[in-house]
């Protein structure tokens, strides 16, 4: 989608204050509710090293000021890290770069059938999302998801300007900072069959989702119990290879003494019958 010309951000004055206790918030409805499902994914497949002292949020309050006055949007996902501890007994309402931490690593959109201001340079009535998220916050990596038609953009921050790039040849995305690759997954989940976007590492190996984890223990645990099973019948017919052998070493040794016996009795019935012809005057040698 091609882009507004966009009013030089020297134009603007840019501040970092912590939003205000009594700012009210837009409380706008959620695009599509396959959207929560989407932002919600994207975090239950990340490590717990990726998500230790991160805010990984979805429709959560990015901030800053513009020309004096509190400027909000709400990206449908976004990585920050890292962010101290939230130690207010209030929930968390927002978040200011600079002022509480670093800028986002990340920022996606999730499109909906119509556009949204996800590509909005506007800056003039109101501050578009683009315009907000290029040149106010300066995320360095904007990713725009249109679900139904499996769609991936992702931007990257160069020369001040996003510009477009190109995935690899798996048609995945690397981002810097994850360390992880990003790309679009078919298949289902939660009652919805479509696209979603999912996590690869580095090897690209697909991060799992936490009941394919489970599902991936089961089989290694079904697979390990069935090797033990194969071991132990292993074992079982050693040990009867073992016992036959012993039964087979057992008979071979009644045998031979029972052929000792039997030749130790025709010795001693041919000394008897020696004997018995030497007393008849007859020598058995003769």
């Amino acid at each position: 989608m091609s882009v507004l010309p966009q009013t030089s951000v020297s134009e603007i004055k840019i501040t970092w204050p912590k939003l205000p206790d009594d700012f009210v918030l837009p409380d706008d409805p959620v695009d599509d509710i396959d959207h929560p499902l989407l932002a919600d994914t994207l975090r239950q497949s990340l490590t717990p090293e990726l998500c230790q002292d991160a805010l990984i949020s979805s429709n959560f309050a990015l901030c800053a000021g513009v020309n004096n006055c509190p400027i909000c949007k709400a990206p449908d996902w976004m990585y920050i890290r890292p962010v101290a501890p939230w130690s207010s007994p209030e929930p968390r309402r927002s978040y200011t770069p600079h002022t509480e931490g670093p800028i986002p690593l990340i920022v996606m959109e999730f499109l909906s059938d119509t556009y949204g201001e996800e590509y909005s340079m506007e800056v003039q009535k109101r501050i578009g999302k683009w315009y907000f998220y290029e040149q106010i916050i300066k995320v360095p990596i904007y990713a725009i998801f249109h679900p139904q038609m499996a769609d991936l953009e992702l931007y990257a921050l160069e020369s001040n300007r996003y510009q477009i790039q190109t995935p690899d040849a798996n048609g995945l995305y690397w981002i810097p900072g994850l360390e992880l690759f990003l790309g679009v997954w078919q298949g289902t989940r939660d009652n919805r069959t479509g696209n979603w976007l999912r996590w690869w590492n580095a090897n690209g190996e697909l991060l799992q989702w936490p009941e394919e984890l489970a599902e991936t223990e089961r089989q290694r645990a079904e697979t390990e119990s069935q090797r033990a099973e194969t071991e132990h019948q292993r074992a079982e017919t050693e040990h009867q290879r073992a016992e036959t052998e012993r039964q087979r070493a057992e008979t071979e040794r009644q045998r031979a003494e029972t052929e000792s016996q039997r030749a130790e009795t025709e010795s001693q019935r041919a000394e008897k019958l020696a004997q018995r012809l030497r007393e008849l005057g007859v020598d058995p040698d003769s």
